[in-house]
């Protein structure tokens, strides 16, 4: 096994490295495990692992604040409604989505 010690320095927000270093921490995988790991798929698949596009569906960024409220009134008539699930089964489905 080769000796690691090559750096990689990146800047970004502040913000994004705190959010993303918090949800890695919850996986237990450390930051230099993930760049390695996106760095061998570069290598595998001759190309970026993910693609690069514009969404489609609608983000709060696109969104007026009317179109914001309507969405989260919508979404706690829902709830109050029983119509939505439980946190357990919404995280079960975005595990069996991954």
């Amino acid at each position: 096994m080769s000796t690691k010690t090559a750096n990689v320095t990146a800047r970004i927000q502040p913000e994004i490295k705190q959010q993303a270093e918090k949800v890695l921490e919850q996986l237990g995988i450390p930051v230099s495990v993930l760049i390695d790991s996106l760095y061998r798929q570069i290598i595998m698949t001759n190309s970026i692992p993910y693609s690069f596009s514009v969404p489609s569906l609608q983000t709060r960024d696109t969104m007026t604040a009317v179109q914001f409220d309507e969405i989260m009134s919508n979404g706690l008539s829902e709830a109050k409604n029983g119509l939505g699930m439980s946190i357990d089964e919404a995280f079960d489905k975005i595990n069996q989505s991954i």
